[in-house]
């Protein structure tokens, strides 16, 4: 179904007294039951995994990254093969983020995560202790180096736009500037004022292209929110990108929620985001995982999320588990011939043992990434439907607590 319709989300059940909901997402490809954990493929896949574990894990969606497609193999090839689910083999819906994080976090050296340390000299020029700038912002759009090649590229707001356009997922996100907790408060009051200017400019970019690629089923695409943890430029960001509309009088289809967040303060920030959104669109917040986060940031009104780290962590041995999270490399569990998780129902804990898991990883096995990353994944899918569950069933607070409970006591 297509947003243009006016249906894109619906709102079938609200979490009594706060903002959280439960709707649904109707795509091209199919329907994202919220709240969603959408897993992260950054490159077309989610590492070490087929795309046929993950929906057999019960991903809903899948999330691929801009920048990384662009470098390679190039959105020509994807568009070429009929778009990024049909190239991965993926029977879902999928989205695909701006490359804004890509172009900020790796051009100034952070790798995969960006400076948060509030300890820190605030400064307008950030950059990781030992590395070389290779992004420059200015306000026409960004350009960078590759961090494969050191070819410089340059993205705006419309060349964002363009490449996920031909990569054809189902939501698309506006190019947005990624701040730290180290910048300064002015160059935030920039930066957001920036980032709704290249709002504007994607909105009519995207228009232009939807209707030039009329062929093809529609995208929809989601305005970003910043403003770190200033509570006024939050609100001023949000409003800003609620008024945006194009020539036809027609706004974003969703928004996300992205940026800097103080995990002691994400539910804060989110609700003063979701205070000011359309109740009618659904709200994206990139980058969480972590149960507590999911919890607060659901209760808060945030429709849907994504996340490396299920992943990630899986490939360095760290399991999710209804009491917290374990290394299985330990000693303990060269003879535990147990599930990863004895009351998991994913594909490895049916059929593999932690001392299994454990073997592989010592003998250094590239099975060991592929079945932990499935129980992570499952783990995190999971959790996130059962919240949703929790708040038809009316006892989302009463889960919580059950849930945490278990998985922080140790």
């Amino acid at each position: 179904m297509s947003a243009s319709t006016g249906r894109f989300f619906e709102v079938e059940a609200e979490l009594a007294g706060r903002a959280g909901r439960v709707g649904v997402i109707h795509t091209p490809h199919g329907d994202i039951r919220t709240p969603a954990f959408i897993a992260v493929g950054t490159q077309a896949t989610v590492k070490a995994v087929l795309p046929e574990a993950m929906k057999d894990a019960g991903a809903q969606a899948v999330l691929a990254n801009a920048y990384h497609l662009y470098l390679q193999p190039g959105p020509d090839v994807v568009d070429e093969a009929g778009g990024v689910a049909r190239f991965m083999n993926w029977p879902g819906p999928t989205f695909t983020d701006s490359g804004g994080f890509q172009v900020m976090s790796l051009g100034v050296g952070f790798k995969k995560v960006l400076a948060m340390d509030t300890t820190r000299v605030q400064a307008d020029d950030v950059i990781a202790e030992g590395k070389e700038r290779l992004a420059h912002v200015d306000d026409d759009g960004v350009t960078f180096r590759s961090h494969l090649d050191g070819s410089t590229h340059r993205f705006t707001p419309e060349v964002s736009i363009g490449i996920q356009h031909q990569l054809g997922a189902d939501i698309i996100f506006a190019f947005d500037e990624l701040t730290t907790l180290v910048n300064t408060r002015a160059y935030q009051e920039s930066s957001v004022q920036r980032t709704h200017d290249w709002a504007v400019r994607c909105l009519a970019e995207h228009r232009r292209l939807t209707t030039e690629r009329a062929t093809k089923p529609y995208q929809a695409l989601f305005g970003v929110v910043q403003g770190a943890q200033y509570e006024d430029l939050r609100r001023q960001a949000t409003r800003g990108l609620a008024g945006i509309v194009d020539a036809d009088g027609r706004g974003f289809d969703g928004y996300g929620i992205g940026g800097a967040l103080e995990k002691q303060n994400l539910a804060t920030i989110v609700g003063w985001v979701t205070d000011e959104l359309p109740a009618d669109k659904p709200r994206h917040l990139l980058g969480i995982s972590e149960p507590d986060d999911l919890f607060a940031a659901i209760a808060a009104g945030a429709d849907t999320f994504d996340c490396v780290s299920p992943s990630r962590v899986a490939r360095n041995a760290s399991i999710y588990s209804v009491s917290g999270r374990y290394n299985i490399t330990g000693a303990r569990y060269k003879r535990d011939f147990t599930p990863l998780d004895p009351e998991c129902d994913c594909y490895t804990c049916a059929h593999y043992t932690r001392a299994y898991v454990r073997h592989l990883f010592k003998a250094k096995e590239m099975l060991a990434s592929t079945l932990c990353t499935i129980h992570n994944e499952r783990f995190i899918i999971k959790l996130v439907d059962d919240i949703r569950q929790s708040i038809l069933d009316g006892d989302f607070d009463a889960f919580r607590a059950h849930v945490l409970g278990r998985y922080y006591s140790s």
